[in-house]
């Protein structure tokens, strides 16, 4: 049981204090409630711009980093489709530096050009690394365009078009700040060797005066329900042949979501798992082999991917893949199989709420999605997992009418 305690601003910032006296650390976390599924389909990737845009400096202090370095602390972001995190780790004696870095920089970014262009610069020159100057760096977007026609998960998170970053002006960066980097559209989280009182009283003395924004109530559109099987084919000068294969689930707070959780573990988590077992090792069909989920907050993507044996039929890896969800479909999993998966499944959640920063972001990122007690409700709802649950979710989930199949040769010389 991770305990917290809560407090809202009169500007509507949240924040959230967990106490945790076996550490000299502290973590101050915010999360702002905006990622890539709130942005302009014509100006993709801002909120993963802002990631690095936060950290050229704010309104009153030029430099963000050496205060941190000065203090012993470091800093560090992430954007995902549906939020945007930054956190600072320090020791908890020197905690009110994070509060002033923070608090300056959601108030105001020093927003100039010369600052826009470099970051602009560095954003471009990632997208080319990750998608276009490394081998099958272009799956990714090419499935999340086969899978979703409407949502904007249709997109990653730096952008869908690289132009679209480097068209972006000063006016769009800035418009996209004051709408989404609120204290009303954000979750403030504090944890480790900290006085959940102090931290309620600095949050006070440095948030308190930020004014409130009108955030958009931005409607975002539902994906249709898939009624026809997708295929794409693509060649690409590659090693081998890469496989994937999607299906659409869940949102993160439908019971649904831990039950395809689970089927991704009994499919792909460790050597004995059943991709594995059958389809590496003993048909010796696959390379690598992985089954997982999108982990998104709307309704995602359950995936299954693989590089295919030099030699290997792709069409023969395929059947061999649906002949394993479709036992998913047919036969009860045993209580075995299925209570060594959610053992995994919990002994992960209890190791990664070890660290105080985890606990951090955790925290925020439950307290965005409506509660920040989700956290201590985890392990009970992958433990209500059942074998018949797991079966009616594969016979619901992985048909062809919810099916969207890449297949990404190696061109031939």
């Amino acid at each position: 049981m991770i305990l917290f305690e809560k407090h809202i601003l009169k500007n509507g910032l949240k924040v959230v204090v967990h106490t945790d006296r076996t550490t000299p650390m502290a973590a101050v976390n915010v999360a702002y409630n905006v990622g890539a599924r709130n942005e302009h389909p014509e100006k993709t990737g801002f909120a993963h711009l802002f990631e690095h845009l936060m950290f050229g400096g704010s309104v009153n202090i030029p430099n963000y980093d050496m205060p941190v370095q000065k203090v012993g602390g470091e800093n560090n972001a992430f954007t995902t489709n549906d939020l945007t995190n930054y956190y600072i780790t320090l020791p908890a004696q020197n905690i009110e530096t994070a509060f002033w870095l923070e608090s300056d920089r959601m108030l105001e970014l020093a927003f100039s050009e010369r600052s826009l262009e470099v970051q602009k610069n560095v954003v471009i020159e990632e997208f080319k690394q990750r998608y276009l100057n490394q081998p099958y760096g272009d799956v990714y977007p090419l499935m999340k365009d086969l899978a979703y026609k409407v949502h904007p998960y249709r997109w990653p998170t730096i952008g869908k078009d690289i132009s679209h970053i480097e068209n972006a002006t000063l006016a769009d960066v800035k418009d996209f700040f004051f709408k989404y980097y609120a204290p009303n559209n954000a979750v403030l989280s504090v944890t480790g060797n900290v006085d959940a009182n102090k931290v309620f009283r600095l949050a006070e003395k440095w948030f308190g005066d930020i004014p409130r924004r009108e955030v958009p109530n931005n409607e975002i559109p539902s994906e249709p329900k898939q009624t026809e099987f997708r295929h794409k084919q693509v060649e690409r000068k590659v090693p081998y042949h890469g496989l994937y294969i999607s299906f659409h689930m869940h949102e993160k707070l439908h019971p649904n979501y831990y039950v395809a959780d689970l089927i991704s573990d009994v499919l792909s988590n460790g050597q004995s798992s059943r991709l594995y077992r059958n389809l590496v090792i003993e048909k010796q069909l696959f390379s690598e082999l992985d089954a997982y989920i999108s982990g998104d907050n709307d309704p995602g993507l359950f995936s299954v991917s693989g590089k295919l044996i030099d030699g290997v039929d792709i069409e023969t890896a395929q059947k061999a893949i649906w002949h394993e969800l479709n036992k998913l479909k047919s036969e009860i999993i045993n209580t075995v199989e299925l209570q060594k998966v959610i053992n995994k499944v919990e002994a992960n959640l209890i190791y990664a709420e070890i660290g105080y920063l985890n606990k951090a972001i955790s925290l925020a990122a439950y307290e965005l999605m409506g509660d920040a007690e989700m956290i201590n409700r985890q392990s009970d709802l992958y433990r209500q997992v059942s074998s018949s649950k797991i079966r009616d979710l594969a016979e619901n989930m992985f048909s062809d009418q919810n099916c969207s199949t890449l297949f990404y040769l190696k061109k031939q010389s």
